[in-house]
């Protein structure tokens, strides 16, 4: 293949709802650019973009993919990502390479759910963005009503540049509003020019005023040329979205049917000629110390490259990656600025879905894969002298969490190896082994995205595993304060053992063990003080409740008794010990629960159905805000029990239709309400009883 500039290079993502033919829109271009022989289904699996055995075997994309095509003399990459929130940091990665968002919209359904979510993505990454109005071929599709609507929710820069007329009448006509040419399409999707009658031009110019209104407004010349009534040249209508698309002042939209080939070439000879290159934006934001910066991108010069993506399989590892400046050759040696590691790129390929192309170079602002780097992850930069690190994508972060346990004894170390390799691919997984619980846990963004989980452990690494609810991680403490003695006494030939404390329990301020001494006369020599406050923080492990570590005790040491041959270490360690069991017994012994704060941004109208959801789950509304970077969203603060959030995310998706969002943090252990805390307790002595 020969070098592509990097002014012919353009970065597209598909974003879009679930369903709305992302995917399908995919094969149409590349279709259309003969790259393959037909179009595949999402149906059949035989799609170019989804080729995974889980996509296929589901039906729906479940990562984001890369297809680079030649359009006349550009070459695209198609980005083409899941639209399934379960699956939205894919979307995150496809945007930190994109340089535009193509939004695709179902012809029927209209703006749903993942329109909003795929613009508010596209907008926190700062990508120029784009719709295209789907499926106009079946006869429910309205163009007029979905483009209202878009336009309703995101703005008058909203634009038509390809339009359908004659929807009502069955034969679809399309026309050209740069230079007002109409179509029509057969059967396999070849495209026909016909006569513009005045119909067709009736229709178009409802929609012809307000894109020319937008193309003039992007400079003087051009707005003294709309005011004297002067025509406006095609090529000044593309330069000028090319500019109006860069600044967000025009939001192209553009219409077809990607089964039947309607509006692609359109939109495809669109993308070459007005969408913007990686070089539109002229600069790159940079780690710099705790914040960020800009630096100029330099398309000459020494290259050097961000990792968007990872693909960890059985095999190896594939690393994706966007060539952020200069040009990339085969067998460069790179350093990587986040591992301090050395890579050789020994092969580079462009991708087309699982094909991979090889190449001897790419240019600044093209997409590349290349395997075997031992020491590179997601989000890591490689340069070779610059010392620079690229902003790395930002994820959301998984909420949702499951205690993973293996279908057979031993394992474990199967079951972790496996989940490390998926951690290296998808960063909105988290994976722990915690210690206290005794548990592996995994946390995900929902419970579609842990059953892919599931199925890939399987599949990939011959893994059975089973999702459970997690155990909370309580703890106990006293309210009390009690007296109590604890005697260790043990004679058994010889030298015996012999240690006596009289000490005082109550509810300490700090968080762990406040251990004092008030001996008097030398009852306890000195010497044995440290025993004793080993022997109780070995004792606080475990509550006399349920079992719970033991939190914010006071412990004083004010009397006791020692013999001067069998007292030691061990006895006054165990002697403490005894005294902790009868005296905690004693002191008004109770449960506490994690306590987080909890922050959920919800669509105004919605605060009050989240509000009675949380004070079922013994939630406390702190306060509300107006939502700093969601205009309509509602910022609702509260205390919530940690153990009364393990389905939030599925709650406040299935309540909010994915319109929410919510993020929390612990902050304190507060005790459990006395009914709640017996079904604890209860259950914590059926587990013991059980092993």
């Amino acid at each position: 293949m020969e070098k592509v500039l990097t002014t012919n290079i353009r970065n597209v993502a598909l974003l879009g709802h679930g369903g709305c033919g992302k995917t399908t829109l995919a094969e149409a271009m590349l279709y259309a650019a003969r790259d393959i022989d037909r179009i595949g289904k999402v149906s059949d699996g035989n799609t170019v973009c989804d080729f995974d055995p889980e996509e296929i075997k589901r039906g729906f994309s479940i990562s984001t993919a890369v297809a680079s095509t030649m359009w006349k003399t550009m070459k695209i990459n198609i980005i083409d990502t899941p639209g399934y929130l379960d699956f939205v940091g894919e979307t995150c990665e496809a945007l930190r390479a994109a340089d535009a968002a193509v939004i695709l919209v179902d012809g029927r359904a209209g703006l749903e759910v993942g329109t909003e979510i795929a613009w508010d993505n596209a907008k926190a990454a700062g990508v120029p963005k784009a719709f295209f109005v789907n499926k106009c071929d079946d006869s429910e599709a309205r163009f007029g009503r979905v483009y209202n609507e878009l336009r309703e929710k995101f703005g008058n820069n909203l634009c038509p540049l390809f339009v359908p007329v004659n929807e009502e009448r069955g034969k679809v006509v399309f026309v050209n509003l740069l230079d007002m040419s109409a179509y029509t399409y057969d059967q396999n999707g070849a495209r026909k020019e016909i006569e513009m009658t005045d119909d067709y031009i009736a229709v178009a110019d409802k929609y012809y005023a307000p894109l020319y209104e937008a193309i003039a407004q992007t400079s003087d010349e051009l707005m003294e040329k709309f005011f004297a009534d002067e025509k406006i040249t095609r090529q000044e209508a593309i330069n000028a979205i090319h500019d109006g698309i860069i600044t967000g002042t025009i939001i192209p939209v553009y219409c077809g049917a990607a089964t039947n080939m309607w509006g692609v070439y359109n939109l495809l000879d669109s993308i070459a000629e007005s969408f913007p290159r990686h070089t539109a934006k002229s600069t790159e934001k940079i780690v710099d110390g705790d914040g960020e910066k800009d630096i100029e991108i330099k398309v000459e010069g020494a290259p050097s490259v961000f990792v968007f993506k990872t693909v960890a399989d059985q095999f190896g590892k594939l690393s994706i990656f966007k060539v952020m400046a200069g040009t990339l050759k085969k067998d460069t040696l790179l350093h990587n600025r986040v591992t301090g590691s050395d890579e050789k790129f020994s092969h580079i390929y462009m991708l087309r879905g699982k094909k991979q192309i090889e190449v001897d170079e790419l240019c600044c602002g093209d997409i590349g894969m290349t395997s075997k780097l031992s020491d590179t992850n997601t989000c890591d930069t490689l340069t070779v002298s610059e010392d620079i690190c690229y902003v790395p994508t930002k994820f959301p972060k998984p909420y949702m969490s499951r205690a993973v346990s293996g279908g057979a004894k031993g394992d474990e170390d199967k079951i972790a190896a496996g989940i490390s390799k998926l951690l290296e691919e998808d960063h909105t997984l988290k994976f722990e082994n915690n210690p206290e619980t005794k548990q592996m846990v995994l946390y995900g963004m929902s419970d579609i995205h842990m059953d892919v989980v599931v199925s890939k452990l399987k599949s990939r690494y011959g893994v059975t595993v089973e999702l459970t609810e997690p155990k909370m991680a309580y703890r106990e403490t006293i309210k009390g304060r009690v007296q109590v003695e604890g005697k260790h006494k043990k004679q058994s030939g010889g030298s015996g053992q012999y240690g006596h404390v009289k000490m005082t329990f109550s509810h300490g301020e700090d968080d762990g063990l406040t251990f004092t001494q008030s001996v008097v006369g030398g009852s306890v020599p000195k010497g044995y003080y440290p025993a004793v406050e080993k022997g109780l923080l070995e004792a606080m492990q475990k509550g006399v409740l349920a079992g719970y570590p033991v939190v914010n005790l006071a412990a004083d040491l004010y009397d006791g008794s020692y013999h001067a041959v069998d007292s030691n270490e061990i006895s006054f360690k165990l002697a403490a010990k005894l005294a902790y069991k009868e005296g905690l017994s004693k002191a008004n012994p109770i449960l506490l629960e994690p306590i987080v704060e909890l922050k959920v941004s919800v669509p105004e109208s919605l605060v009050g159905d989240v509000i009675g959801d949380l004070n079922k789950r013994r939630g406390r509304v702190g306060g509300m805000n107006p939502d700093p970077e969601k205009d309509g969203n509602t910022i609702v603060e509260a205390e919530v029990p940690k153990g009364e959030m393990s389905d939030y995310t599925i709650t406040l998706r299935a309540m909010t239709q994915g319109r929410g969002k919510f993020d929390y943090e612990f902050v304190r252990y507060e005790e459990v309400p006395g009914n709640i805390a017996q079904k604890i307790i209860a259950e914590s002595k059926n587990n013991d009883d059980d092993e």
